[in-house]
């Protein structure tokens, strides 16, 4: 699939904005933190960059309006010129500015992924969707290894604003690229309809479909699990007897995983399929967090590594079983939405994490969240085998 000019100028995309934002995303809470001393204010960062993802089915209607690859070039052009404002922070009266333009870039997020999915859809083809979401998530994951690091060591030498600049920098690279797209850009419909008739279209296409809707609300439940789990983990690293900062090994390692899990996805998605690759990720996943009870670091290390692949399975799945099922004039909302289902529930686990773990003993949580995750499998599992025989009484009729 790296032979098709398309892809390869897309999976390039992806890895230049994504090291820009994972780097700006952990300057963002250091740079807050520097100039206000507050830990909460730190963490709106963070959740400045995720609020716009519950307004995905409205935001993704764009993408099905205008023709997406100027949507896309705009939006990355957008950013880099927002970006460029930050300049000027440099005292907590500056910070409105900051959250401002955090904002702004999840909700930009929203839009460009909405309608990156639509056009990848046109681009790569029904047969090798799987392939490239994969070494997509592989990309994105892959930057996070790196991003983090390089963005510290920025900040540390010439503070927030230059790694705004370089993401500015970053932004502007990735227009650069989706202008040299050849793919078809088919033209939006025609405005037929009123803007709230629009937005729901993608819902109830999605909420009707038998095979969407299923993989959809099963990711939405494995990502609000691992919310819990995510928050748990410093409750982990000191069960083990480690500094805090033992939690960015057991990151890199469950990035390393989920690198593996990209590379893997194509071909098991064909030999698979959607709903048994579903199923098998969310069950390695339950085992996995269910074995981050056990105070050893060798366990902790293979636990990671496991959540790190099995956990992007659903997602992959999900996306690509979207955009295969998905019209064409649909599918910039509808995949907007889907995105919503799964990725907003991860807000809410977080803060249930935190709850739990300020009251109870993280090791039975880790348990029940297991267990929860394997009864959460057994769904797109069971309807695989009864998909599979409803085909084998149909080839061989009585």
């Amino acid at each position: 699939m790296l032979r098709q000019r398309d892809a390869g100028l897309y999976l390039v995309g992806v890895v230049v904005s994504g090291f820009g934002t994972s780097a700006l995303w952990l300057a963002s809470g250091v740079w807050v933190k520097d100039l206000t001393g507050s830990d909460p204010l730190a963490a709106l960062c963070l959740l400045a960059m995720w609020a716009p993802t519950l307004a995905g089915p409205l935001l993704g209607t764009l993408a099905d309006r205008v023709r997406r690859r100027p949507l896309l070039i705009g939006t990355n052009l957008l950013m880099a010129a927002l970006l460029l404002t930050l300049v000027t922070v440099d005292a907590p009266g500056d910070l409105w500015l900051l959250f401002a333009v955090l904002l702004a870039y999840g909700a930009a997020g929203v839009v460009h992924d909405a309608a990156e999915s639509a056009l990848v859809a046109a681009a790569v083809g029904p047969a090798l969707l799987g392939d490239f979401n994969g070494l997509r998530m592989t990309a994105t994951e892959g930057t996070k290894l790196v991003a983090p690091l390089a963005g510290a060591g920025l900040y540390a030498a010439y503070g927030g604003t230059g790694v705004a600049l370089l993401d500015a920098l970053t932004f502007v690279l990735a227009a650069a690229l989706y202008a040299a797209l050849r793919v078809h850009d088919s033209p939006p419909p025609p405005r037929g309809t009123v803007r709230r008739a629009r937005t729901v279209e993608g819902v109830r296409h999605l909420w009707a479909h038998p095979g969407l809707r299923p993989l959809v609300l099963a990711g939405g439940a494995t990502m609000l699990c691992a919310g819990v789990n995510g928050a748990l983990v410093y409750a982990v690293v000191e069960g083990l007897g480690h500094a805090p900062a033992y939690a960015g090994v057991l990151a890199a390692v469950q990035g390393a995983g989920s690198v593996a899990a990209g590379l893997a996805s194509g071909p098991a998605l064909r030999r698979l399929g959607e709903r048994r690759f579903a199923a098998a990720g969310i069950a390695l996943t339950a085992v996995a967090v269910a074995l981050r009870a056990v105070p050893s670091d060798p366990v902790a290390w293979v636990s990671g590594a496991a959540i790190g692949a099995g956990l992007p399975c659903v997602l992959i799945a999900a996306l690509t079983a979207v955009q295969r099922a998905t019209p064409d004039a649909l599918l910039g909302r509808t995949a907007a939405t889907a995105s919503t289902l799964m990725y907003a529930p991860n807000v809410f686990g977080l803060a249930l994490g935190a709850a739990l773990v300020a009251l109870v003993d993280h090791r039975p949580v880790l348990v029940v969240l297991g267990v929860v995750l394997l009864v959460v499998a057994v769904q797109p599992a069971l309807r695989a085998a009864r998909t599979d025989s409803r085909s084998s009484s149909e080839a061989n009729p009585a």
